[in-house]
């Protein structure tokens, strides 16, 4: 931990950079955050709440809160010398060719590219088999500075119609465009007030179904409560308000709905879902009838469809199977008693599912590790891909008509690289692989296993430069989410590499609350188990300490999202691990994050403080309400102004209550990010900066000097 002199350097130089007119906290030079009188009596116990004025960013007081706040942590982290070093090998890493896989619609080949640095990836398509790839849609021109980014893309079936998704600021409202590929034509007025749905063309690509909700009222849109979604389906060239209403269920509120069209062009399935539950209703919807018939009618497991035969469909399913199964169901007998197995569980979860030239190619986790079988639609195995190497497997492309499939490879310390399988042939291709400035063989990726508190056995992966001594003395970052069913398996950054190259080992370990084991292991660290995820994470921490990777001196805990609320606990429950902390955009107040717009959605997953079981256990871990007067470690708490999914009250309300609670000498501060969200369609610019403020950040807190060069 830094010494008190050498933080309070810090703070004299933040207040000095921007800070002047805030009112600095005696104990740590922290802008003042007036309490407010708000006490709520929750079954049988009072809970106060003295910062709730900062969930109204409309109010004067939030937004002289902010700003304040705002500059005393950039200007601690100016204040930190050679930040710019790190920025530079980040971008130096960052500047190579990325392209994705590529799909086809008609005749047509289409993939994304980014030269290196650019904001947004660009979308390119080939008008046919042997033509030269154009520019077909660049959001880098969408805005100047990038923050209008692309946020899905939806190909009609002949290959003759884009539409496209956009989003301001990071937020999950998406306004979705349709353009003509031949000559770029816009198509019609935008469609509004879209989240959490991807249009879904019909059969002679004139018109897309859709959910969307209604238009929120009033200025406080970034809070209001999203529900009651409804699927419409909307015609090219006509207004958005002469849409076909298709399917609601305003006696269901929390219920929303993901279309997809069957392979015969018959039926619409529409997927049911219940906030982040991972169990959801399946009804089909007759095309020419227009009947809606329920196909699994209740939440009792994760049903998700594959494609048909006439009446005979193929899901992936973990009824019966708590690691998946590939099942074939007669509509017309729909009850799960008649579904055939054609794919059974193993011991591996299976991860994801793509029928290719009438083949399932089958995605499972080996111990985190991707492994890909592929098997005819009567379910036996036919062919075992041999793959570049022990990683990630994502972004599966082809149509059952395709002769070969395409994905994307990569691991901590190897790019991703587009590969090709031929089922003609069975054999793995490159198709297209990055040059990066960097030797991926003087790095070493190791996966171990340790043991948590009540004897569960836990995967990591550890990567680190190679010649590093187990001396105890090694700069470490533990990055780790444990949540929401996610399966955190190994993938490429740049950033990453940087680190590495700062002499820094990076850390990730697979908690429960995550699919890397499937359903049990979701199930372990889920509602009222949320606390073997936490245990799952010091066990990590200790771990590596015991093993010599590193020190407590040494040690910085870093999650986003679900797992901000992760660093909230290791903050208020273990803060003797770590010199530095850094929770992101996280879900820290656990007794009103559902109020907030889609919170609610979360309580399959957390449990709400509005039932009294699920409030005792909600009260006894979070963050915000079990902060008390002690030393914390360095904290630096990362938030944005316009994330509308876990909404900036709960990063604020927590700074606010961590500065008040401080008697240590080590900051605690927030990076609140202008004109940024959750996290999702961030420019590129804004990601280096972000990752270079962690890196810095770590390392002073460390009590490491940052080099002139790296």
């Amino acid at each position: 931990m830094l010494s008190k002199t050498k933080w309070s350097t810090l703070a004299v130089a933040a207040l000095l950079a921007g800070c002047q007119s805030a009112q600095p906290d005696a104990s740590a030079g922290a802008p003042d955050s007036p309490r407010g009188p708000v006490v709520e009596q929750l079954h049988g116990q009072a809970v106060a709440d003295p910062y709730r004025y900062l969930e109204d960013p409309q109010q004067a007081q939030t937004q002289a809160w902010v700003e304040a706040q705002r500059a005393y942590g950039d200007g601690i982290l100016a204040a930190i010398p050679n930040r710019d070093v790190i920025e530079n090998r980040i971008s130096e890493l960052w500047n190579y060719e990325k392209v994705g896989a590529p799909f086809f619609k008609g005749e047509r080949e289409f993939f994304f590219r980014n030269d290196g640095l650019q904001s947004q990836s660009v979308m390119y398509v080939k008008d046919k088999p042997g033509a030269d790839a154009r520019v077909l849609l660049d959001p880098n021109t969408l805005s100047e500075d990038g923050t209008v980014a692309l946020s899905g893309i939806s190909v009609s079936p002949d290959g003759n119609t884009l539409g496209y998704g956009v989003s301001q600021s990071g937020s999950d409202w998406q306004q979705w465009h349709f353009i003509r590929i031949a000559d770029g034509k816009m198509l019609g007025e935008p469609l509004e007030w879209i989240k959490f749905s991807t249009p879904q063309w019909n059969e002679d690509s004139s018109g897309v179904w859709y959910a969307r909700y209604d238009a929120p009222e009033g200025e406080g849109k970034l809070e209001e409560v999203n529900r009651a979604q409804k699927l419409f389906f909307h015609k090219m060239g006509e207004a958005q308000s002469a849409d076909t209403l298709v399917y609601e269920r305003p006696d269901q509120p929390e219920w929303g709905f993901s279309p997809t069209l069957t392979d015969d062009g018959q039926h619409l399935v529409i997927s049911v879902w219940q906030g982040t539950d991972r169990r959801n209703r399946v009804f089909l919807k007759d095309l020419k009838t227009g009947d809606v018939k329920p196909l699994v009618d209740e939440l009792v497991a994760e049903v998700g469809f594959l494609g048909n035969d006439g009446d005979r469909y193929y899901f992936k399913t973990d009824l019966d199977a708590p690691n998946g199964r590939i099942v074939a169901m007669d509509i017309n007998k729909p009850a799960s008693a008649n579904w055939q197995t054609l794919v059974a569980e193993t011991a591996s979860p299976i991860d994801s599912v793509k029928l290719v030239n009438d083949h399932f190619v089958v995605v499972r986790l080996k111990d985190v590790l991707a492994d890909v079988m592929v098997y005819g639609l009567d379910g036996k195995a036919q062919h075992h891909l041999d793959l570049p190497g022990a990683g990630r497997v994502v972004g599966l492309t082809g149509r059952r008509s395709d002769t070969s499939l395409y994905f994307s490879f990569n691991s901590t310390i190897h790019p991703a690289g587009v590969y090709r399988y031929d089922f003609d042939g069975d054999a793995v291709h490159a198709h297209r692989l990055p040059e990066v400035a960097f030797d991926p063989e003087q790095y070493v990726s190791e996966q171990v296993f340790y043991t948590s508190k009540d004897g569960t056995r836990v995967p990591m992966l550890i990567t680190y430069k190679k010649g590093l001594e187990k001396d105890g003395d090694n700069p470490t970052l533990l990055y780790a989410y444990g949540g929401f069913n996610v399966s955190v398996t190994p993938r490429f950054s740049p950033a990453t590499i940087a680190w590495l190259d700062m002499g820094g080992v990076y850390a990730v370990p697979n908690l429960r609350g995550g699919g890397e084991y499937g359903l049990h292991w979701h199930q372990g660290g889920m509602r009222g188990n949320k606390q073997n995820v936490f245990d799952d994470y010091y066990a990590a921490a200790e771990y590596l300490i015991d093993e010599g990777y590193t020190r407590s001196e040494r040690l910085g805990a870093y999650g986003r999202s679900n797992g901000g609320l992760l660093m909230g606990a290791a903050l208020t429950q273990r803060p003797d691990l770590f010199a530095a902390v850094l929770p992101a955009v996280g879900v820290l107040d656990m007794l009103r994050y559902h109020k907030f717009t889609i919170g609610w959605a979360w309580i399959p997953e957390y449990g709400s403080a509005d039932n009294a079981e699920d409030f005792e256990y909600l009260m006894a871990y979070s963050p915000l309400h079990n902060v008390s007067e002690r030393a914390y470690p360095a904290t630096m708490v990362m938030t944005a102004d316009h994330d509308d999914r876990v909404v900036p009250a709960h990063s604020y309300k927590f700074t606010a209550a961590m500065q008040a609670a401080q008697t240590g000498a080590a900051p605690i501060f927030a990076r609140i990010e202008h004109n940024a969200g959750h996290g999702a369609g961030k420019p590129t610019a804004m990601r280096i900066a972000e990752q270079r403020d962690i890196y810095a950040f770590l390392w002073h807190s460390f009590g490491l000097t940052i080099p002139d060069s790296l």
